[in-house]
């Protein structure tokens, strides 16, 4: 059996790591690693890191290309993979321009395609924007939708999407996290023990323009009130997220700015702080998961499990907010140890196998001669409880 995997950024890669892991002892599974290179300049490395080659790698990005520009040439670029290798199911990860145009690009070829964290959402179709939109398509048109959590399982089931396509399998994050922070190197920044360090992350397009300057301004008063807090902040290298970074923020004392971080530095990072500021999706799984209270600079999140657990809250981009929710956990170690439980809502480390298993039972290989069984398997996936 055929079977292509997608990714296109760094976080795919990271999430769909401990997929391809899985599958890789199946011998009746003939996998193909297929690299968009949505993050041409990041997936290199890190895919080195996590022993995965690419068999083939496209030549997606230009400078300042539209969205619309961005999905037609995957989709045709992934269409035409398809017509060429045939795979009997392809694999996607996430909500990226990727995972919509290679959904489509299976959905015209009838080709089956399993999706990989499906059923996250914030009920806002511009929040985050676009890839609230590109989920909901990607499982309305899944033959196999993994869902990380019952709640993102119950949001499929509330869009009408057959039950018998649904596998609750955690997230695959927490596998990939296990595996990467007994390896992940030393901080890539010089601090003293009694520093705490704030690392920072922000690239929303939602959040492009005044919001973005609103949370810098935080940042900015933050670190000039709190001696003993460091900035770390791996800009984003998007113009507009760049440009105000470094007007608002550069040149100031403990706040560093630097390029995005490998994620072996990043695991690194996440380690050493003492909080988070992020608008990303995967810190919020993360965070909690290393003991980090992850402070959400966004209005809404496809992630409530992580608010629901008190191991993460919404902020919003609102100045004063975000200044007053981050000074409570500097001075009230109450406030701070009720965040910081490692508690894990997304998942036990296991989500990378029980996705091959479902895959495996899916597929309905005749034979298994690697040690794990003889047999074919029922067609439909199983469901597995957290």
């Amino acid at each position: 059996m055929r079977i292509a995997c997608v990714i296109g950024t760094r976080p795919e890669a990271v999430k769909m790591a401990p997929v391809i892991w899985a599958l890789r002892p199946y011998r009746w599974a003939r996998l193909s690693v297929i690299s968009t290179a949505q993050h041409r300049d990041l997936l290199g490395p890190l895919l080195s890191f996590l022993d995965i080659r690419p068999d083939c790698e496209l030549d997606i990005m230009v400078p300042e290309q539209s969205l619309a520009d961005l999905t037609s040439r995957l989709l045709g670029e992934v269409a035409r993979l398809l017509a060429r290798d045939k795979p009997d199911l392809v694999l996607a990860q996430g909500d990226t321009s990727t995972v919509l145009a290679t959904a489509i690009a299976c959905f015209y070829a009838g080709i089956a395609f399993a999706h990989v964290e499906a059923g996250l959402r914030t009920g806002n179709l511009r929040q985050p924007f676009p890839e609230e939109f590109n989920r909901i398509v990607a499982g309305r048109l899944a033959a196999l939708n993994f869902a990380p959590t019952l709640r993102a399982r119950d949001n499929l089931l509330r869009e009408g999407v057959d039950p018998h396509s649904i596998v609750v399998t955690g997230n695959t994050i927490i596998d990939a996290l296990r595996w990467a922070a007994p390896r992940a190197p030393n901080l890539p920044l010089a601090l003293r023990p009694d520093q705490r360090l704030l690392l920072v992350t922000l690239h929303r397009r939602e959040s492009l323009g005044a919001p973005l300057r609103n949370v810098f301004a935080a940042l900015r008063c933050l670190a000039e009130a709190n001696p003993d807090v460091t900035v770390l902040y791996p800009v984003h290298p998007n113009p507009e997220v760049a440009g105000p970074a470094y007007d608002c923020l550069g040149g100031r004392e403990r706040i560093h700015l630097c390029g995005p971080l490998g994620y072996p530095d990043f695991v690194a990072a996440m380690q050493r702080a003492h909080l988070i500021l992020t608008d990303s999706g995967g810190i919020q799984e993360e965070g909690p998961a290393l003991g980090k209270p992850v402070l959400v600079a966004r209005d809404t999140t496809e992630r409530p499990e992580g608010i629901e657990a008190g191991v993460a809250r919404l902020v919003g981009t609102d100045a004063a907010r975000i200044r007053a929710e981050i000074q409570t956990l500097l001075d009230d170690e109450n406030a701070y140890r009720r965040m910081a439980r490692a508690v894990s809502p997304y998942g036990d480390g296991h989500a990378g196998q029980r996705i091959a298993t479902a895959i495996a039972d899916f597929l309905r290989p005749p034979t298994r001669d690697n040690g794990r069984g003889v047999g074919a398997g029922s067609g439909k996936p199983p469901s597995f409880g957290l």
